[in-house]
């Protein structure tokens, strides 16, 4: 009886354990999702760009806090203004030095630690372009002065705008785990087609047709023959990653370039496709060639995404 009741204890804490740190994951996302909409009423800017802009800057950086609430980093040259050595708070000494740090939540200092005003200071410095989605893109090339960040944090706006949400953590596996399929680790692997080059992704073999599904939310962006790739789709996620898939037999009739998936979406079928002109196909096996590519803001790079298959593999079979 003593046993019995020590392992209901054990049980009812573990549980308790559990819901705290679901509930503490959902505060921080609706703390968030709160402020953007805060600083939306307040400067007419859609909240999911604020989120977008936002969702960026944590997945640059190496060592994110995932727990804190805006990950935003404004360069204090342009928070402060170029002869505010001092870096003082006091909203007007900023504007005398002509600098953007704005008081979002009313106590006179604009404190580049303090989320609302981080929000606020974006917020000013996008209206000083404009509020329509071609003047935001203006505003976020003059801030970052790189394409590929304007790209990524207007995709992931849209993919917040299409779901009304930022707690987008679902996953998939690339393949349908109803038809058969192998794979191993390939990445790094030698390649020769083209001259000598090493395998940026995994090859997961499967029968013709297969159904080819999207791993994650993002937006495609790339679609058509590739040389190497074959028919193939590029898709880049809300976390700064662009996911490849190469080799298809072709796509599925409703998919097009600019389209928001979710994990699960069909993409097309395995085929195998590539190493030639349009066209070509049957060089090799049937396979999906799946790759990945991260962006940390200045470059992006090629990872090992076996890892991450097994842990969607079972996610989705958890699922089936």
């Amino acid at each position: 009886m003593y046993l019995k009741r020590i392992f209901m204890l054990f049980i009812v804490l573990f549980v308790l354990l559990i819901n705290s740190s679901v509930n503490a994951e959902e505060s921080v996302y609706d703390e968030r999702m709160a402020l953007f909409k805060k600083t939306e009423a307040l400067t007419q800017i859609p909240w999911y760009y604020f989120a977008a802009i936002d969702n960026y800057e944590r997945n640059i950086k190496k060592n994110a806090d995932d727990e804190k609430v805006v990950s935003i980093d404004v360069p204090p040259e342009l928070w402060f203004g170029l002869g505010n050595s001092s870096m003082i708070h006091d909203e007007r000494l900023i504007m005398f030095f002509n600098g953007k740090g704005k008081d979002g939540n009313g106590d006179g200092k604009a404190d580049p630690e303090n989320p609302e005003d981080i929000l606020q200071t974006i917020g000013n410095y996008i209206l000083e372009y404009g509020q329509t989605k071609d003047d935001i893109k203006i505003a976020l090339w003059n801030y970052y002065n790189r394409d590929l960040s304007v790209q990524t944090i207007m995709n992931t706006a849209k993919v917040f705008q299409t779901f009304q949400d930022i707690n987008l953590t679902d996953r998939d596996f690339p393949v349908s785990i109803s038809h058969n399929y192998s794979y191993r680790s390939t990445w790094g692997d030698r390649r020769g087609f083209g001259g000598l080059r090493i395998h940026e992704g995994t090859d997961i073999f499967a029968g013709y047709g297969t159904p080819v599904k999207s791993t994650t939310y993002g937006v495609i962006e790339m679609m058509g023959w590739n040389l190497y790739g074959g028919w193939r789709i590029g898709i880049r996620d809300i976390y700064n990653i662009y996911h490849y898939y190469g080799h298809m037999n072709g796509y599925d009739d409703n998919i097009k370039v600019g389209q928001v998936v979710k994990p699960g979406d069909v993409l097309g079928s395995v085929g195998s496709t590539g190493y030639g002109p349009p066209g070509t196909s049957g060089k090799f096996p049937p396979h999906l060639h799946y790759g990945m590519y991260k962006d940390n803001g200045t470059s992006e790079w090629s990872f090992d995404p076996y890892p991450y298959l097994k842990k969607w593999e079972r996610i989705a079979k958890q699922k089936d």
